[in-house]
């Protein structure tokens, strides 16, 4: 799919949310400036959350209370082969929720992703979106 708008690619990511469910982890992988931020926030509004959403970087992990919890993470400052139990978190508490994870290249094992998006730089306003 190509989009031409981050408005587009939030009312796709916005759309693509009304299929997911408790325990679902959705992979984006994408360049810097790609637009893995912008599909999060659509992804939370599908899934009603009202508030802020931005990346978080430097926390690693933002939980946005909801019903289910959106855990969203940012992976981008932690080395390779990174373990989600290593930042403290349990796979059972994720499973209550939604997770949302940028930069899944991070991590050591990407088994329990149950949908992966891949975001390509086409142009300053252009993206090609491929989902698995």
């Amino acid at each position: 799919m190509k989009f031409c708008s981050e408005e587009d690619t939030f009312k796709w990511a916005k759309d693509f949310a009304k299929g997911l469910k408790p325990g679902d982890m959705v992979a984006m992988y994408g360049n810097l400036g790609a637009g893995k931020t912008v599909i999060s926030r659509g992804i939370c509004a599908g899934l009603g959350f009202e508030g802020s959403v931005c990346s978080p970087t430097y926390t690693i992990l933002h939980e946005y209370p909801n019903d289910p919890p959106i855990f969203h993470f940012d992976l981008y400052r932690l080395e390779g082969g990174a373990d989600l139990s290593e930042v403290g978190l349990d796979p059972d508490y994720l499973a209550q929720g939604i997770s949302l994870i940028e930069w899944p290249e991070r991590m050591d094992d990407t088994s329990s992703v149950t949908h992966t998006i891949r975001i390509k730089i086409l142009s300053e306003t252009e993206r090609e979106i491929t989902v698995e």
